[in-house]
């Protein structure tokens, strides 16, 4: 059964060990269900894990410095509420948008589901219009 100290360390360590460290075989395997689901799916995203690995690898390439911290963590039964903020250079394109060179910070909204210390579902609300904003667009 999976505390709600199981369920923050959870989402902690998929910021730190998925994101921050660009772990996307090893640790993306651990922490993530094959058939996570994510119901705000950005554009393009494919399903399950692989789709979530093309994502996150998009980012990566969009801005090589990005760095996602959590700000404020919420927990109960299987869920994670975390409030973030993620930084980073505009060096890639993202969303359509060409290569700024712009730094931004970004916040976000997730709600997490885990099952047996896995992620099977999200739901993200990011501030694509801040973003949009600080690239000039």
């Amino acid at each position: 059964m999976q505390t709600i100290d199981d369920l923050k360390t959870y989402a902690l360590r998929f910021a730190d060990d998925i994101i921050n460290a660009r772990d996307l075989g090893g640790a993306l395997d651990s922490l993530v269900a094959e058939d996570f689901v994510e119901q705000n799916p950005m554009p393009g995203q494919g399903p399950g894990r692989a789709g979530l690995a093309g994502v996150l690898a998009g980012m990566f390439a969009a801005f090589p410095d990005l760095r996602w911290t959590l700000l404020d963590t919420i927990a109960e039964n299987d869920r994670v509420m975390t409030l973030s903020s993620w930084t980073g250079t505009h060096e890639g394109p993202f969303l359509g948008l060409a290569p700024t060179g712009r730094q931004v910070r970004v916040e976000a909204w997730t709600l997490d589901r885990y099952r047996d210390g896995k992620l099977v579902e999200s739901r993200i609300i990011m501030d694509i219009a801040g973003l949009r904003a600080q690239l000039g667009q």
